[in-house]
């Protein structure tokens, strides 16, 4: 594997670092003492930079030119994000969106749906929530219980999701529900895209230890929503949201970088602390979690060269995720146990006190982290499976035997 640019990619590079260079002034500020800290104004200016992104061919560049990207292949999507987070700026407002439902949309969406839908959110006119994970469905995904019932002209919404992102100013979600329980959990699900401003839509924001509130509960209460809202065929949904659930992890594993997970990061603020970089037991600590992050830095790059070469990614994007969290949250318990106290202060210079509370939640994003390691053992390793019980059975009956096993 040769990891230096070729001489198309490094002339790539360029193209994207000169246009940085030259709209960087243009990026909502979103650390230090100038920060916007309002929740509607960062949201406002982040539409307008993603905007700006799309049009400069920075946002949505594997997308097809026809729908509006760049048509380019995932290396180059890698440069564009090494080339922001050097910038310093802000990436896209959507990443859930652009990263995973608008893929989802390309290779299973109607063409009518594409034309639609694509477009405003690829320029951040309007932002999409997944709505997937449910109270009693988290990584056993299929287990959902949210129901939509066809009637005449369309379909009829009840149930409640859950850990749902963006909802509060998302325009849509993409929306997986049961629409025939007598078929195995597996089966009988369908994927739909909802009007977030829907009639029987209710968001409830979920506050967290940081004291924000970046996730929600979403509540529907027969919400209707037409026949062209199905996405990818009737029943057909558990299919559809694998595309959607191979992009998440992907889109957490490799985004180890952007989301300020770099071993220099940490490694400079323990450097502040002169005492403290001589100590064998802090130095031995972070060489671990250093040797984690590049591990995920080269398993990224082999996974790319297979995107590269038309492979479709396989559970091994779990490991990633894992490893990533994992080193981001034993890198900040390092600054912690160094700092001390003071490692947990909320002011404009030190990020780690968000980081420090905010990395442990998402060791549940995309999948737990059993779940993952269950499924990389057995899909990967060839290890023999976890015993199951839900195997054939239709959902309607699974769902009584477990009642019945509960009392």
């Amino acid at each position: 594997m040769d990891l230096n640019d070729t001489p198309e990619q490094a002339q790539f590079r360029e193209k994207v670092r000169s246009w940085l260079e030259e709209h960087k002034g243009e990026a909502p500020v979103l650390e230090g003492p100038d920060a916007l800290t309002e929740e509607d104004e960062i949201v406002a200016a982040r539409r307008v930079w993603q905007r700006k992104l799309a049009e400069g061919g920075l946002a949505g560049a594997t997308w097809p030119k026809e729908l509006g990207g760049q048509g380019l292949g995932p290396i180059e999507q890698v440069i564009i994000s090494q080339e922001i987070a050097a910038a310093g700026v802000p990436g896209i407002l959507d990443v859930i969106g652009v990263g995973m439902l608008g893929p989802t949309l390309i290779a299973h969406g109607s063409e009518e749906q594409k034309q639609q839908f694509l477009g405003p959110m690829l320029h951040g006119d309007e932002v999409w929530c997944q709505l997937f994970s449910e109270p009693a469905a988290g990584s056993d995904l299929a287990g959902i219980q949210s129901r939509a019932k066809q009637v005449d002209g369309g379909w009829v919404l009840n149930g409640q999701k859950v850990w749902t992102t963006n909802a509060q100013f998302s325009a849509y979600g993409l929306l997986l529900a049961r629409t025939d329980p007598e078929q195995h959990k597996h089966k009988g699900l369908t994927m739909f895209i909802v009007p977030m401003d829907a009639e029987g839509v209710t968001v409830r924001g979920l506050r967290q230890i940081t004291g924000d509130a970046e996730f929600n509960e979403v509540f529907f209460d027969d919400v209707k929503i037409p026949d062209d809202a199905v996405v990818g065929g009737v029943n057909n949904g558990w299919g559809t949201a694998l595309t959607t659930l191979m992009f998440e992890r992907l889109t957490i594993g490799f985004g180890s970088e952007g989301l300020g997970y770099r071993p220099e990061r940490f490694a400079g603020r323990i450097a502040e602390d002169p005492e403290a970089s001589r100590n064998g037991e802090v130095r031995q600590r972070l060489g671990h979690i250093a040797t984690d992050l590049m591990a995920v830095r080269f398993t990224g790059y082999r996974m790319l060269s297979a995107l590269q070469q038309g492979q479709i990614p396989g559970p091994e994007a779990g490991l990633s995720k894992i490893t990533t969290v994992n080193a981001g949250i034993q890198a900040t318990e390092l600054v912690a146990d160094i700092v001390g106290p003071d490692a947990l202060r909320e002011d404009v210079e030190n990020p780690f006190a968000y980081h420090t509370s905010f990395l442990p939640g998402l060791k549940s994003a995309g999948g737990t982290e059993e779940i993952l390691r269950n499924t990389i053992g057995e899909r990967v390793l060839g290890l023999p499976p976890e015993p199951r019980l839900d195997k054939g059975i239709p959902f309607s009956e699974l769902r009584a035997k477990e009642k019945a096993a509960a009392s």
